[in-house]
């Protein structure tokens, strides 16, 4: 098959959806597949010969990328493009999407992950990878998702949603609860998000998160293991926990860093039996509840009595060889780069459906 695989983008996740992308495309051309990556921001700048050859070139446009220490400075890759226009699309984006036979979204974040290029591919009556733009909306709001999976009878941590200016942040550090946990309501990789425990660090993380968005979720912190559950053509696979480094929060850096900084990952998770099957019924009903399709992940606490509790959904999670839905289909003798075929051929079976 002709595939167009989209990643980089403009969001904060830019660097991660550089190395899913760039991944999952060699992974496809490793099956035979005419697979090549396009960044969705930068396009095609580049490439100056009919598009029709784009699928014949021999690396497939993949390039060395890695996620960085840091999050990715998003003003310089804007002033690095060629065209300077407001346009969120590079050259030829969506002119050789319309080529392929199917576009695999390894973008995350804005833009990627929030319906916006779904919708777009829609219109164009591109098939393209995993949920549909109004799932894909709904999940990425952190509000609008903690109201759907309450509703279907998941258990969410008590919130409240809030917008905010730096003068109203004084008042704020007073009434706000803590300890509790802050977010950025379409914030993804862990950033435009704080866990403080005192005041002065709810002040300070009042402060730090505001670049990150207008509405934001003033969430209950629950203390407890992190578990993480992949949701893969409509059943739950192996739950993972996530242990940060000790005495840190599970942030940017420990996310996506290996070694003293990196958190360690546990696949499977080592639980009771009666507790898999209590945060994969959760998961699936938040799958089910937000009218997802192909493959999520949905992010837990279990607190110490053993209640797990919805934290949010990812419709387009990590793809690299070493993320999490890899692993976990991995322990059920699915590779890489079958699992990255896969989401392909449901996606594509799902298209065809609606």
């Amino acid at each position: 098959m002709k595939i167009v695989v989209l990643g980089g983008g403009i969001s904060t996740e830019r660097h991660v959806a550089l190395v899913s992308a760039t991944s999952v495309c060699k992974a496809l051309r490793s099956l035979g597949h005419q697979a090549i990556f396009v960044d969705m921001f930068l396009g095609l700048e580049n490439f100056d010969a009919p598009l029709t050859t784009a699928f014949d070139a021999p690396d497939g446009f993949c390039g060395q990328v890695a996620i960085e220490h840091e999050a990715p400075d998003l003003q310089a890759v804007i002033a690095s493009r060629k065209d300077q226009s407001p346009s969120r699309l590079g050259k030829n984006v969506l002119e050789v999407c319309k080529l392929a036979d199917c576009v695999f979204l390894g973008l995350h974040g804005a833009d990627g992950e929030d319906g916006k290029i779904q919708a777009a591919l829609d219109l164009l009556g591109v098939p393209y990878t995993g949920s549909g733009p109004l799932g894909s909306a709904m999940a990425m709001d952190k509000a609008v998702a903690k109201r759907i999976v309450a509703s279907a009878g998941v258990r969410t941590p008590a919130w409240q949603e809030i917008s905010y200016s730096e003068a109203d942040i004084p008042v704020l550090a007073e009434t706000l609860p803590v300890p509790c946990a802050l977010k950025a309501v379409g914030g993804g990789s862990s950033i435009g998000v704080a866990l403080p425990d005192t005041r002065e660090q709810l002040r300070q993380a009042l402060h730090d998160v505001l670049p990150y968005g207008t509405r934001f979720v003033v969430e209950q912190k629950i203390v407890g293991r992190e578990l993480t559950v992949p949701i893969f053509d409509g059943r739950a696979l192996c739950p993972i926990e996530i242990v940060p480094p000790e005495g840190k929060d599970f942030d940017y850096v420990s996310k996506y860093q290996s070694g003293d900084e990196g958190a360690r990952e546990l696949c499977p998770a080592p639980i009771t039996e009666e507790e898999k099957q209590r945060v994969s019924e959760a998961a699936l009903a938040a799958h089910r509840a937000l009218g997802l399709s192909v493959y999520s992940r949905s992010d837990f606490i279990m607190d110490k009595d053993g209640l797990v509790w919805y934290l949010e959904t990812n419709t387009l999670p990590g793809m690299t060889p070493n993320s999490l839905i890899p692993k976990a289909a991995a322990v059920e003798g699915m590779s890489y780069a079958e699992l990255c075929e896969q989401i392909v051929l449901l996606s594509l079976r799902d298209r065809k459906r609606n």
